[in-house]
């Protein structure tokens, strides 16, 4: 019986890439050194932690996600997926819970000029 309880993100001091598990069957990775900014805002009811990367801008939702940012501000976060509602309960207190991830690809990025050779 697996007594550990789920997790919705892990960290590694080795990590080159963030790995997110958009949804089952979806995952994106993204460079760490393409890392730009992070911005974190909270209400009453939930939190919303944007980190901005050169090709990508990731929306995450929940709670508790200071514990993400830390680790994301030491370049330490490896995974991030959302955790399905039934697990919450599972969870210790004060544990990050993400409920929802978005992701967009910046477009300024496809839209600028490339540098020519000849």
């Amino acid at each position: 019986m697996n007594t550990k309880s789920p997790e919705c993100y892990t960290t590694d001091p080795q990590a080159r890439c963030l790995r997110i598990e958009i949804s089952p069957g979806r995952l994106l990775l993204l460079p760490l050194d393409q890392f730009a900014f992070a911005e974190f805002n909270t209400d009453d009811k939930e939190q919303l932690l944007h980190l901005s990367f050169a090709t990508h801008e990731i929306m995450i939702r929940g709670n508790a996600l200071r514990r993400i940012e830390t680790a994301m501000h030491r370049l330490e976060l490896s995974f991030i997926t959302p955790l399905p509602a039934k697990y919450h309960p599972l969870l210790a207190e004060g544990q990050p819970k993400i409920r929802e991830i978005v992701v967009v690809e910046n477009k300024s990025f496809d839209s600028q000029p490339q540098a020519s050779l000849n």
